[in-house]
């Protein structure tokens, strides 16, 4: 039999956008369940917050590292390789999570917004996955998890996030070709595509009084009738980080609330 997906003991793990939102959540959960976590963003004293609170929650003492640095910069992807190595001995899971995101009309975007959503996403996970992979393939294998999303398949009207949407549409295809370029190292590639997760990003662009107001109004674009929160994707990522996942590669895993299985009446 498989061990339990929730048994990340003797494991060690990379999240990119580690230190809120989804990935502070996965990190939180790969740490209580016996994982060795380097997390990386770019705001030193964030990440270093987000540390001591996912240590309180870990099931072994110093558990948790910090990399602050710009994922779109390749050096950084070959960073967190080498820190997990130096601290906790390999590289066995990579969480591909950092990203940005902000509604704004096609005919408005900007090269800078383009290049952003691109660098950050697109090339972040990219080579990100790059460093971690050269590393996996000196234990012998690992997994990567991709953390894509619902807009790459989806247009929503509500939401127009066409450079968003192409990022993120790339990183559903790095995740099929790296599956297949990487298989026969053991190293497995998937992916969640999430829809309205409730989680600091929003406030990115809105207002406090406008998240409370407004991103509740999305839930009946779900057909399970709500938002998702952190909660509701960290067991995804879990399962396809796990060795209960161990036959499946070059998967994209809708965890959206059924928006992509069609729209509510």
């Amino acid at each position: 039999m498989h061990p339990s997906i929730h048994s990340f003991a003797s494991t060690v793990a990379i999240v990119t956008g580690g230190s809120s939102g989804i990935g502070l959540a996965v990190s939180t959960a790969l740490a209580a369940h016996g994982a060795k976590v380097v997390i990386n963003g770019r705001d030193e004293a964030k990440l270093d917050r987000a540390a001591e609170a996912i240590q309180a929650r870990a099931a072994e003492p110093d558990s948790v590292a910090v990399l602050a640095g710009d994922i779109s910069e390749p050096a950084t992807g070959a960073r967190l390789a080498e820190l997990a190595k130096q601290r906790f001995g390999a590289v066995d899971v990579l969480i591909n999570n950092a990203g940005c995101f902000a509604p704004q009309s096609f005919l408005e975007h900007t090269e800078a917004d383009f290049d952003q959503y691109t660098n950050v996403i697109t090339k972040g996970s990219f080579f990100a996955a790059q460093g971690a992979a050269r590393a996996m393939i000196e234990s012998g294998g690992g997994a990567i998890v991709n953390v894509g999303s619902m807009w790459a398949d989806r247009a929503i009207g509500a939401t127009p996030s066409s450079a968003y949407s192409a990022a993120k549409a790339g990183v559903h295809a790095l995740t099929r070709n790296l599956a297949i370029e990487l298989a026969g190292f053991g190293i497995r590639v998937n992916a969640v595509a999430p829809a309205v997760v409730e989680t600091p990003i929003y406030s990115g662009f809105m207002s406090e009084d406008e998240v409370r107001d407004v991103l509740p109004t999305f839930g009946s674009m779900h057909p399970l009738g709500r938002n998702g929160i952190p909660a509701d994707i960290v067991p995804a990522i879990l399962f396809l980080a796990s060795q209960s996942a161990g036959w499946i590669t070059g998967s994209v895993l809708a965890v959206d609330g059924g928006v992509l299985a069609g729209s509510p009446a």
